[in-house]
């Protein structure tokens, strides 16, 4: 039975884990946080469909039940690297693993939002990221800086995104439509608060995203505000005030708002990086760099050694699931052509 190592095991890395071990191959799949799933564990709702992110996570950890799979989380891997025709897997604790191939799926991170002290993220407590609002929105405690339901909620598009001052030039893909989704699920639950989106411009990616957008307005009467918000500050009643301009009338506007929601981008992880830097595989932005973005998205330049997901752009979860899917595809050919060059050789 041939064996893969899978490092990561987020959407991507457990779909491809389940598809490998039910062609029959063993599955050791990394870790190195305590649970699965880590960045879908506090997501309430998903886009476009708003289906319930806990049944897609029991839906996934389910797949690890097989037994060709095994699981080893609190395992961080800090080197792989070939020996011979297999690759050694080694972990912060020394230990080692010889498997067949590798597959790269060592997710995102969310920008952190410090960076932009402008936007007074870490400073006012009426300041708060996308991902902050996902867990009010979850368990139904969306509140202000003083604990009571918000009047006003403001979103700002691309924060750590299309950005030179941080570094991040590419669009990360998924804050445009997760402002849309954020912004229904606030006024289902509070359909007498204000909500204002601030964009760029509005980049709808999926099927049924831009139904959403124009629903958000037809039916929950969300506001969008074509600008960008150069400051926020707090206001003596512990509101935001920002300054922002409006570029379809090309005026400055003043506006107060109970929560200033950052819609933070995707960034390469920390493994991430440190994993595509030791394989020489490091792209743009610390991302790892596929051999062909169009026919091998899933190979190296490294035989064996294979990625997946958002560990090389962002992506949202029914394309990393779908990449997931493809990576193993690719993964089973190249170990079964690795077996045919094994079997013409002893037959030689």
């Amino acid at each position: 039975m041939k064996r893969v190592a899978i490092i990561g095991a987020g959407p991507a890395g457990i779909e491809a884990a389940a598809v490998l071990a039910n062609r029959n191959m063993e599955v050791l799949l990394f870790e190195k946080s305590l649970n699965t799933l880590s960045n879908l564990l506090d997501k309430a709702y998903l886009f476009p469909d708003f289906s319930l992110a806990s049944d897609r996570v029991d839906k996934l950890n389910k797949k690890l039940l097989h037994p060709n799979i095994k699981l080893c989380c609190d395992t961080e891997i800090v080197d792989i690297k070939k020996d011979g025709d297999e690759w050694k897997v080694i972990d912060s604790k020394n230990t080692s693993y010889l498997t067949s191939a590798v597959l790269l799926t060592t997710g995102y991170s969310v920008f952190d939002a410090k960076r932009k002290e402008e936007l007074g993220y870490g400073i006012y407590n009426g300041v708060i990221t996308s991902v902050d609002l996902e867990k009010m929105i979850k368990y139904n405690q969306i509140e202000n800086a003083m604990g009571e339901p918000p009047k006003r909620i403001v979103f700002l598009q691309c924060v750590g995104s299309r950005d030179e001052k941080s570094g991040n030039n590419y669009c990360s893909k998924i804050c445009c439509v997760t402002a849309v989704k954020q912004a229904i699920e606030v006024k289902k639950l509070m359909p007498d608060t204000d909500v204002y989106i601030f964009y760029m411009d509005l980049r709808m990616w999926g099927q049924s995203f831009e139904e959403m957008y124009r629903e958000s307005q037809e039916k929950y009467d969300v506001s969008y505000v074509r600008g960008r918000i150069s400051e926020a500050a707090s206001t003596f009643d512990k509101k935001i005030q920002i300054k922002a301009e409006d570029t379809l009338v090309g005026l400055p506007m003043k506006m107060t708002t109970d929560l200033l929601v950052l819609m933070v981008g995707m960034e390469a992880s920390c493994g991430t990086k440190a994993l595509a830097d030791v394989l020489q595989i490091k792209g743009e932005y610390g991302f790892a760099q596929s051999l062909n973005c169009h026919l091998q998205d899933n190979e190296t330049t490294q035989q064996g050694l294979f990625i997946a997901g958002s560990c090389k752009r962002p992506m949202g979860i029914n394309e990393t699931l779908a990449d997931a899917r493809s990576a193993s595809v690719i993964i089973m050919d190249y170990l079964n052509a690795c077996q045919e060059n094994n079997d013409n050789r002893n037959q030689e």
